[in-house]
């Protein structure tokens, strides 16, 4: 029979693109993997939230507007992409990886969210003590229908001393400057002066007249819906009356982490090296077709993990390697059951068919079987374990489709084109060992 010559150029058309694919993307896609603090140094701490006074209660809207008083305190430290996640009822866990100055980072988050209204000579007129728990809400005018936040006072008349003074001022004076965690230098002149997303004040709103009433309304011409919500959830962060007790933290220094990250880079490439010459050692050109899915499983896990804004740390390299474990599995199930086809005397493209079809079977129940255990550990686990359960979860997705799909694709060209009929060596297979010969 001829050789179907088309088939075996079009397997060579998609090696080409899917080599000049991951060479021309690879660079800008390793940039931009985010490590952990595992990788590259950091601070992590977990904390247990707790009331300041006894009869308060922490409820599931006080942990989530923690959460956001935290994130934007840490913002002033320049920690990019900070983890600070929830944990069981009154816990908050916050990884911030990078950070260089770790005592400043502890004093920082340490301290409790403290909500203060100024003047625009930044002297304090009112805090958040004054505020009630969880007054503060973004909704939209009920007239203009413009996103506002509206707060709920506890004393109208203090704060309508407070604005009668404030609105018999001129303009730019009139102004009541809102502050979350305002500290000693801090100047409202100064801020004023940078672009809205420096500021460290939250919000300046002018004040025409006096406002003798519990409810204020926070009006501002670039506010959006998304932009109110926030503002209200750092409004009752600074209102709340919680304490931060710390119940364990770690760090690891840069030099630790640089050293880490080498090490386990360098594991990985010799693990994963070695699962290649393995792979073609043994079983010859499906080998070879195993080394190329792999190749592409790979940089696909790389490309999803960035996608999902996902932290890569020590335990999620360890899962990326477990994943081409896994994969290689499922190669080697497949390519076992068309080794004993070919032995048992059935042609290139039976063994093919036949081998595909019984190892489906295994494959899809190992890789469902992990799946599960690595879902529980995501949603049960903490931290790094959660870390690992994430990119476990995409290694075994994206192993599945390159192990089984990808490479019975390219394999199936080179067998269709019956090129590989009466080649038994070239799946590590001896004329001796087939029934018949």
């Amino acid at each position: 029979m001829a050789v179907k010559r088309t088939k075996i150029l079009l397997f060579f058309v998609i090696v080409a693109l899917c080599a000049a694919g991951i060479a021309y993307t690879a660079k800008p896609v390793i940039k931009d993997v985010s490590l952990g603090l595992d990788l590259q140094g950091g601070f992590e701490v977990l904390y247990e939230v707790g009331p300041l006074k006894e009869g308060d209660k922490i409820n599931e809207d006080v942990m989530l507007a923690t959460t956001t008083a935290l994130n934007q305190r840490v913002n002033t430290i320049g920690v990019s992409e900070p983890i600070i996640q929830i944990e069981s009822d009154n816990r908050i866990r916050v990884q911030l990886a990078g950070v260089k100055d770790q005592e400043q980072a502890r004093e920082l988050l340490a301290t409790g969210a403290h909500l203060t209204i100024r003047d625009v000579d930044d002297n304090e007129l009112l805090d958040g003590s004054d505020l009630v728990q969880n007054g503060a809400k973004g909704q939209l005018h009920p007239e203009t229908n413009a996103p506002i936040v509206t707060l709920t006072l506890k004393d109208a008349d203090k704060f309508g001393e407070i604005t009668k003074e404030i609105s018999s001022l001129p303009p730019p004076n009139n102004m009541l400057v809102i502050w979350l965690d305002y500290e000693e230098g801090d100047s409202y002149k100064e801020e004023s002066k940078k672009v809205e997303s420096e500021q460290k004040f939250l919000s300046a709103a002018s004040v025409r007249q006096p406002i003798f009433s519990t409810s204020v309304q926070i009006e501002g011409g670039d506010f959006t819906t998304e932009s109110t919500r926030q503002l209200a959830e750092l409004l009752n962060a600074g209102a709340l009356p919680v304490q931060l007790d710390e119940v364990y933290s770690t760090s690891v220094g840069a030099s630790l982490g640089e050293q880490a990250m080498k090490q386990t880079v360098f594991a990985g490439i010799i693990g994963v090296a070695l699962i290649f010459a393995f792979m073609v050692i043994y079983y010859r050109f499906p080998g070879v077709v195993a080394v190329i899915t792999l190749s592409v499983y790979t940089f696909l896990v790389l490309v999803i993990f960035n996608a999902l804004n996902a932290v890569l740390t020590v335990p999620g390299i360890a899962a990326l390697i477990l994943g081409v474990g896994m994969a290689v599995d499922a190669n080697i199930i497949t390519y076992e059951r068309m080794r004993e086809e070919l032995k048992a005397g059935r042609s290139m493209l039976s063994a093919f068919k036949v081998g595909g079809k019984d190892s489906f079977s295994t494959i899809m129940d190992a890789n469902v079987t992990t799946l599960i255990a690595a879902g529980v550990m995501f949603y049960f686990g903490t931290s790094s374990v959660k870390g690992f359960a994430v990119m476990l979860i995409i290694s075994i997705v994206v192993s599945f489709v390159t192990a089984v799909y990808g490479s019975r694709l390219l394999l199936g060209l080179w067998v269709n084109s019956r090129f590989l009929n009466k080649r038994p060596r070239w799946f590590g297979v001896k004329e001796g060992d087939i029934n018949g010969l």
